[in-house]
């Protein structure tokens, strides 16, 4: 076989590419874990949150989630997230498990709170909101239909 040294040259050429749109595409799509401070919250049930999920507030990444794991003693999971340095959160601040969508991918939706006292590296998000699946919604919704306020 009679190789020609246009071809390599070419293929290399179309590997370069390649790797560079890969690089890009890393770059902008946002899968970056965010370096800064950590903090943690802990949370009866996580519902499908994996690290590298987002941190989010009003729907922009502002960290990800770094570690779980589950304390043996009381079966709580210990959620660490890595903010953005720049972020400032009260102390107050609360941590909700949200999904993007009915089967969308989990992630922590931030509320920041009121307090002038604000979270440091290493602090705990102490108001936290478990992620609700959805036969816990409905099963809140059968409950309201049926409950007519009748107390007996």
């Amino acid at each position: 076989m009679n190789k020609k040294p246009v071809e390599t040259i070419m293929g290399i050429i179309v590997i370069l590419i390649a790797a560079l749109f890969l690089f890009f595409a890393y770059r902008v799509s946002d899968l970056q874990v965010v370096k800064g401070y950590t903090v943690s919250a802990h949370f009866l049930k996580v519902g499908g949150l994996t690290i590298g999920s987002d941190v989010r507030i009003n729907g922009i990444k502002v960290g990800t989630v770094v570690s779980q794991k589950l304390n043996p003693e009381d079966y709580v999971a210990e959620i660490k997230m890595s903010l953005a340095p720049d972020l400032k959160l009260p102390k107050d601040s609360v941590a909700v498990i949200a999904s993007s969508g009915l089967m969308g991918n989990k992630f922590i939706k931030i509320e920041p709170g009121q307090s002038k006292e604000i979270l440091a590296d290493g602090d705990e998000i102490t108001h936290t909101k478990d992620f609700k699946t959805l036969e816990d919604m409905v099963g809140e919704i059968i409950f309201m239909v049926t409950d007519n306020g009748d107390k007996k």
